[in-house]
């Protein structure tokens, strides 16, 4: 319980309405996707970058723990108060466009903008911010950034970080840094920009970030292919994007979520396929479209694929996406708790990553259903179980921990887009060395030297 004197203290800097220690506040910001629970102390609501450095000031010169916090809709923990202190929540205030900058294809943005919202203020102006989280309806850019957000979009266009141009912070003592430049070019100093991408509210609380766009394409056309084998269908991936051809997205569904997407929803999909890829493709010529998709469609053949489907038109299209938007809700069919890890290897190693996932599967007798990007190698790895049942549970996470080991043998890594947060950081000493650790610790000690900035996350103690 945080002592009434810093109460006060923090209704000075903030004013009376934007801080709140009831129990209502405490319970709505304890939790995150994960579901787990953790109350913090208080939660603040900034007004603006001073609020931030003046909070935060006050907060290391008392080793009061402070959680910075965007729509609190990650899968790891990230967000989670799970040491107490405070929640400085992002939404009500820090959540203002401040610059579309046409002439030369830059975005300026508070961390509380929703990734949609950006992504249709620059779309009125011919422009296009690509990364597309699953929960770009209502996450924010400031969580997106500090989880290296990715998307279906990746496979053309690359990720979060891909876009983030500078940004500006403030760090633990109340300092305000700004890092980087509007410009493409820009080598001066340490990346310090690059560091506090992903680095999830550990090092810095990110105050303003200036994010790269590109030119919007003007066509768009999606296809769907239906292989008999999830080997073949990761074989046509990689396959795929070794031909010339880089699709915007290249999405697969593994047969028992194809199962889960039609029991659920009745959609008429091919239960009996062992996979399914869907793609889109863009450009502003409709020969270059075609030309793409005739491209895959060959490639797709080639390994197997027994149907290949063009949508006609943006209903088709949407029908298309359905199963794939859908498919996580969908595994409910298979257990009440998911185990939900987004795993990433080199695309080449897809079909070999599978096969040891399914065997996992068949030694503990549950069910892993996998889909998601394998247009960059990241797969959405779901070990299904009864939340009821304490044995099954603890046999799930003995299933997850071999699911990492796999993909580390493999080359891969723990995470391509959700994080580490709290789920992960138990299994961070599988990924990286004890040098590696201690100079992820370091760089955190630079930055934080109090530990008051969402500490425990990452694996960092």
């Amino acid at each position: 319980m945080i002592d009434a004197k810093h109460l006060k203290k923090f209704a000075q800097i903030v004013g009376d309405e934007n801080i709140y220690s009831d129990k209502a506040h405490l319970i709505a910001y304890s939790y995150d996707a994960t579901r787990e629970h953790f109350e913090p102390d208080a939660v603040i609501f900034p007004r603006d970058e001073n609020d931030i450095s003046e909070v935060l000031k006050y907060c290391n010169e008392h080793k009061i723990i402070i959680v910075p916090r965007g729509a609190g809709s990650g899968f790891t923990g990230g967000a989670l108060p799970s040491n107490g202190g405070i929640v400085l929540a992002m939404e009500k205030y820090m959540n203002k466009i401040l610059e579309i900058d046409v002439k030369n294809m830059v975005a300026v943005v508070q961390p509380g903008v929703v990734n949609m919202d950006l992504q249709r203020a620059v779309e009125e102006v011919g422009l296009f911010y690509p990364p597309d989280p699953a929960s770009q309806e209502y996450s924010t850019i400031g969580g997106n950034v500090s989880e290296n957000a990715g998307g279906m979009r990746a496979a053309k266009y690359g990720i979060t970080k891909d876009y983030v141009m500078a940004t500006r912070a403030v760090l633990p003592n109340g300092d305000i840094i700004k890092a980087g430049k509007k410009t493409i070019k820009d080598v001066a100093g340490y990346n310090i920009s690059g560091i506090l991408v992903a680095s999830e509210g550990t090092l810095a609380v990110l105050s303003e970030i200036t994010l790269r766009l590109i030119p919007k394409p003007k066509m768009t056309k999606t296809a769907m292919g239906i292989f008999p084998t999830v080997n073949a269908a990761m074989e046509a991936v990689y396959k795929t994007m070794a031909s010339g051809v880089t699709p915007v997205a290249m999405e697969f569904l593994d047969n028992l979520t194809i199962r889960a997407v039609e029991q659920t929803f009745k959609k008429g999909l091919p239960v009996d396929a062992g996979a399914l890829l869907v793609t889109d493709v863009d450009g502003n010529l409709e020969e270059d479209l075609n030309f793409q998709l005739s491209q895959i469609e060959k490639v797709f053949f080639e390994n197997g694929c027994s149907e290949f489907k063009i949508a006609k038109d943006k209903k088709e299209a949407a029908d298309i996406w359905f199963a794939r938007r859908n498919a996580s809700p969908a595994l409910s069919v298979y257990g009440s708790k998911k185990l939900n890890e987004d795993v990433t290897v080199p695309r080449a190693k897809l079909p070999e990553l599978l096969e040891k996932f399914y065997a996992i599967a068949d030694k503990y007798d549950i069910k892993i259903p996998c889909f998601g990007h394998t247009g960059d190698g990241n797969v959405h790895t779901n070990v299904m179980v009864d939340g009821k049942d304490p044995e099954q549970v603890k046999i799930g996470y003995k299933a997850i921990e071999e699911v990492f080991q796999a993909t580390i043998d493999l080359g891969g890594t723990l995470s391509g887009e959700h994080g580490i947060g709290l789920a992960k950081a138990p299994y961070m000493g599988m990924a990286f060395t004890n040098e590696e650790m201690a100079l992820f610790k370091s760089i955190k000690l630079a930055f934080d030297p109090n530990n008051i900035l969402n500490p425990a996350k990452m694996g960092l103690k």
